[in-house]
């Protein structure tokens, strides 16, 4: 089965966050099942971009309403992550310095979706699906089914995963005529609450729609910002399917961006070293347990809290913990979190920024991640550190609910019920007494790397959801 998986981003060669995550791991899991998966994506300047050879594929000319834009279609040479990836390069529009966060991401994303349909028209290629991810790509089931020049594709089913319902891709009527000509009759399509929202549309137009785990399917009945009432009344063909992760990126045992390597039989002094080299780096005290918070520095991720959630711990756990922040996001928390480290140099720091090595080595030498989340469709977080001795100290919310157990019901996490100062420092206290008791803090470390959160078994759901749309 050939399966044409768009989106916004591709780890390694695009990431912003864990759709990145998921785009880089799914295809070549699907593609180890015996199908021909594909990724196609944006053609940024990047890093990976620059530094990778590509083969020019095709060469075409779109329009966008009023404008008429050249794209090029390249492929990576080597097809080194494990499927064949293709960039769609616009000239103009995707070789900037960022993803997202234009002024014109609408007319960025929306051509680079009518140019991927027309790179499939002119070549002739009929996939048996196409997988879209997220907003930036939820305006290509619509196109498929209802705008005439790709009218022949009407009978290829499409999935649509919703990754964070948050981000809908908003934009006004008076830019309609972007899209190629469909009947006036069908526009109903596009629109949810008098504007273009190209998420409600994929909902609508797809044949099938996941979210990334069973907890935030049900969640979005009551909480999809606007959404709320066209989820429900497309439940029927919707499912939530939880996320996994590369088991060969991400493992302690091989993995060349830590310190020291390590497996479930010499965790205890793997975890030592690259606790001694994490706090090495930063400053800390590596007899005392670290605290890590990984991720964007947004509302979402519950970030406006660490500076106060810093400062309460150093104090009033003062020469008990240390703790490590790493990301970015809005710069009033980027600034509290900067100037905390001219008050306490011995038992916190900050990075702000994303550094792939660093956060590997972050999840290697800290011994319980933070993630007090007030949206969190999946999280990968809590999975990359349970997988690598890490204990997750998470809300109970999304893909957090139904990753983390609880060390108090026989789990092996920490978790709370609101995103609150006072229950993650609940937590905290909570974690310091389990790193006092060295049996039973290393058991439960043990136990949680040996959970499987592979993508084996999820390409596999995939694939039966795939074959049934086929039928």
């Amino acid at each position: 089965m050939e399966i044409y998986h768009i989106s916004a981003e591709c780890f390694p060669a695009a990431k912003v966050g864990g759709l990145a995550d998921v785009v880089g791991a799914l295809p070549k899991y699907l593609n180890r099942l015996g199908h021909d998966a594909k990724v196609v994506i944006p053609g940024y300047d990047t890093k990976f971009s620059r530094e990778r050879d590509f083969d020019a594929i095709f060469k075409g000319e779109i329009r966008l309403g009023d404008f008429h834009l050249h794209y090029d279609v390249v492929k990576e040479s080597a097809d080194a992550l494990g499927f064949e990836l293709y960039l769609i390069k616009i000239p103009q529009m995707f070789d900037r310095d960022e993803i997202y966060g234009y002024e014109d991401d609408t007319e960025r994303f929306t051509a680079f979706q009518i140019a991927f349909l027309d790179w499939l028209t002119q070549t002739g290629q009929t996939p048996d699906i196409v997988h879209c991810h997220d907003h930036h790509t939820g305006l290509v089931p619509f196109m498929m089914q209802h705008c005439y020049r790709f009218g022949h594709f009407n009978r290829i089913p499409t999935l649509l995963t919703i990754h964070n319902a948050q981000y809908q891709g908003w934009f006004s009527f008076d830019k309609v005529g972007y899209l190629p000509e469909f009947a006036a009759v069908n526009g109903g399509y596009l629109e949810w609450n008098g504007i273009i929202n190209p998420l409600a549309a994929a909902i609508k137009c797809a044949a099938m729609v996941t979210t990334v785990s069973p907890s935030y399917l049900e969640e979005m009945s009551g909480s999809a910002n606007g959404l709320e009432n066209l989820l429900r009344f497309e439940r029927g063909k919707s499912v939530g399917i939880l996320n996994g992760i590369d088991t060969e990126i991400w493992n302690p045992d091989t993995d060349p961006m830590l310190e020291f390597n390590y497996n479930t039989g010499n965790f205890e002094a793997g975890k030592s070293e690259n606790k001694k080299a994490l706090c090495k780096q930063f400053g800390l005290d590596e007899k005392l347990p670290v605290f890590s918070f990984i991720g964007r520095l947004v509302y979402e991720k519950g970030a406006e809290l660490l500076p106060e959630i810093t400062r309460r711990v150093l104090s009033e756990f003062k020469g008990k913990a240390n703790i490590m922040i790493l990301g970015s996001g809005e710069a009033g928390v980027e600034e509290h979190l900067r100037a905390l480290s001219h008050f306490h140099r011995e038992n916190y720091n900050v990075y702000i920024g994303y550094n792939e090595q660093l956060a590997h080595l972050v999840y290697a030498g800290s011994d319980f991640l933070l993630m007090p989340s007030r949206v969190e469709p999946c999280g990968l977080n809590q999975m990359y550190s349970l997988r690598y001795g890490t204990i997750p100290i998470v809300r109970r919310t999304g893909g957090l609910r139904d990753t983390v157990i609880d060390m108090g019901d026989g789990g092996f996490g920490i978790c709370h019920d609101q995103t609150s100062v006072e229950d993650v420092l609940w937590s905290i206290e909570r974690a310091l007494d389990l790193f006092a008791d060295e049996q039973r803090f290393n058991a439960i470390r043990r136990e949680g790397m040996e959970l499987d959160h592979s993508w084996d078994s999820v390409a596999g759901k995939y694939m039966e959801h795939y074959l049934n749309l086929k039928k």
